[in-house]
């Protein structure tokens, strides 16, 4: 086994976060897991399966409360989390929303939101891990984003624009660890089937207004998709997995996609 490694992955209870969060535990890390919402039956049945493949993988979890748009919460989670693993090696940023809106009529509080949960609270879990993963001389930072970084999505300003400042976000945090054996990387992946595509798919039939249900719109993406199907997010957790390797010591500054061939 690779050395055991003292993990963060914000999100961690749901999508494409809880996938890592399985993936790294079951491989032995030590795995401290953040989330909004600890408390509902999906988060905790989701915990249990974390709490199951650490048992199994000899790995071990926590889950604690994270509010991204909160840097008080930020900063107390990462204490916790140093407190019971010790300082990160890895942190992964896999928390996210989105929103169906056009910038007519856009919100103030639904734009802040988005961007203070996709871009700024990304900037605040880094700020808090950086520093001790330069002390030490290794880390890895992977941040989760989207074919929205690079290409327009109709009604998705908030979720396009926090996707695009991530990757400009991840470059300089590679360039800032690269001497100091630290890499960062965005991974960018098209649909990915989670709860977060479900409720997206929601909030989009629901604005077409023709009666198009929510199966059939994942019908016409995975059609629309070159591969014919909606990529998993075990797919990302198992390149997760890959990067965070000695071995992918000198992929930084990357933004690397999975797309199964689509542009968005």
């Amino acid at each position: 086994m690779t050395e055991r490694r003292r993990v963060i992955v914000t999100g961690g209870l749901s999508g494409i976060g809880h996938a890592v969060a399985l993936d790294l535990a079951g491989k032995g890390h030590r795995v401290a897991v953040g989330a909004r919402d600890l408390e509902s039956r999906s988060r905790r049945e989701a915990f249990g399966a974390l709490t199951e493949a650490a048992l199994a993988g000899g790995g071990e979890v926590r889950a604690d409360a994270l509010d991204l748009t909160d840097p008080a919460s930020v900063t107390a989670f990462c204490a916790r989390a140093t407190e019971r693993f010790g300082p990160a090696d890895v942190l992964v940023n896999a928390a996210g929303v989105t929103a169906e809106q056009p910038v007519q009529g856009h919100s103030e509080a639904l734009w802040q939101k988005v961007i203070e949960t996709n871009l700024t609270g990304a900037f605040r879990m880094i700020r808090a891990c950086l520093p001790a993963m330069i002390a030490q001389g290794w880390g890895r930072i992977v941040n989760i984003g989207s074919t929205a970084a690079t290409v327009g999505w109709k009604d998705n300003p908030a979720y396009c624009a926090s996707k695009a400042g991530l990757l400009g976000l991840t470059r300089c945090v590679a360039l800032e660890g690269a001497a100091h054996g630290v890499t960062c990387v965005m991974v960018s992946p098209t649909w990915v089937d989670t709860p977060m595509m479900e409720s997206d798919l929601a909030q989009i039939v629901a604005r077409e207004g023709k009666g198009r249900s929510v199966a059939e719109a994942r019908a016409e993406i995975a059609a629309q998709n070159p591969q014919g199907r909606i990529i998993r997010p075990e797919e990302v957790a198992a390149l997760i997995g890959f990067l965070i390797g000695d071995a992918a010591k000198g992929i930084t500054m990357e933004e690397v996609k999975i797309t199964g061939g689509a542009l968005w």
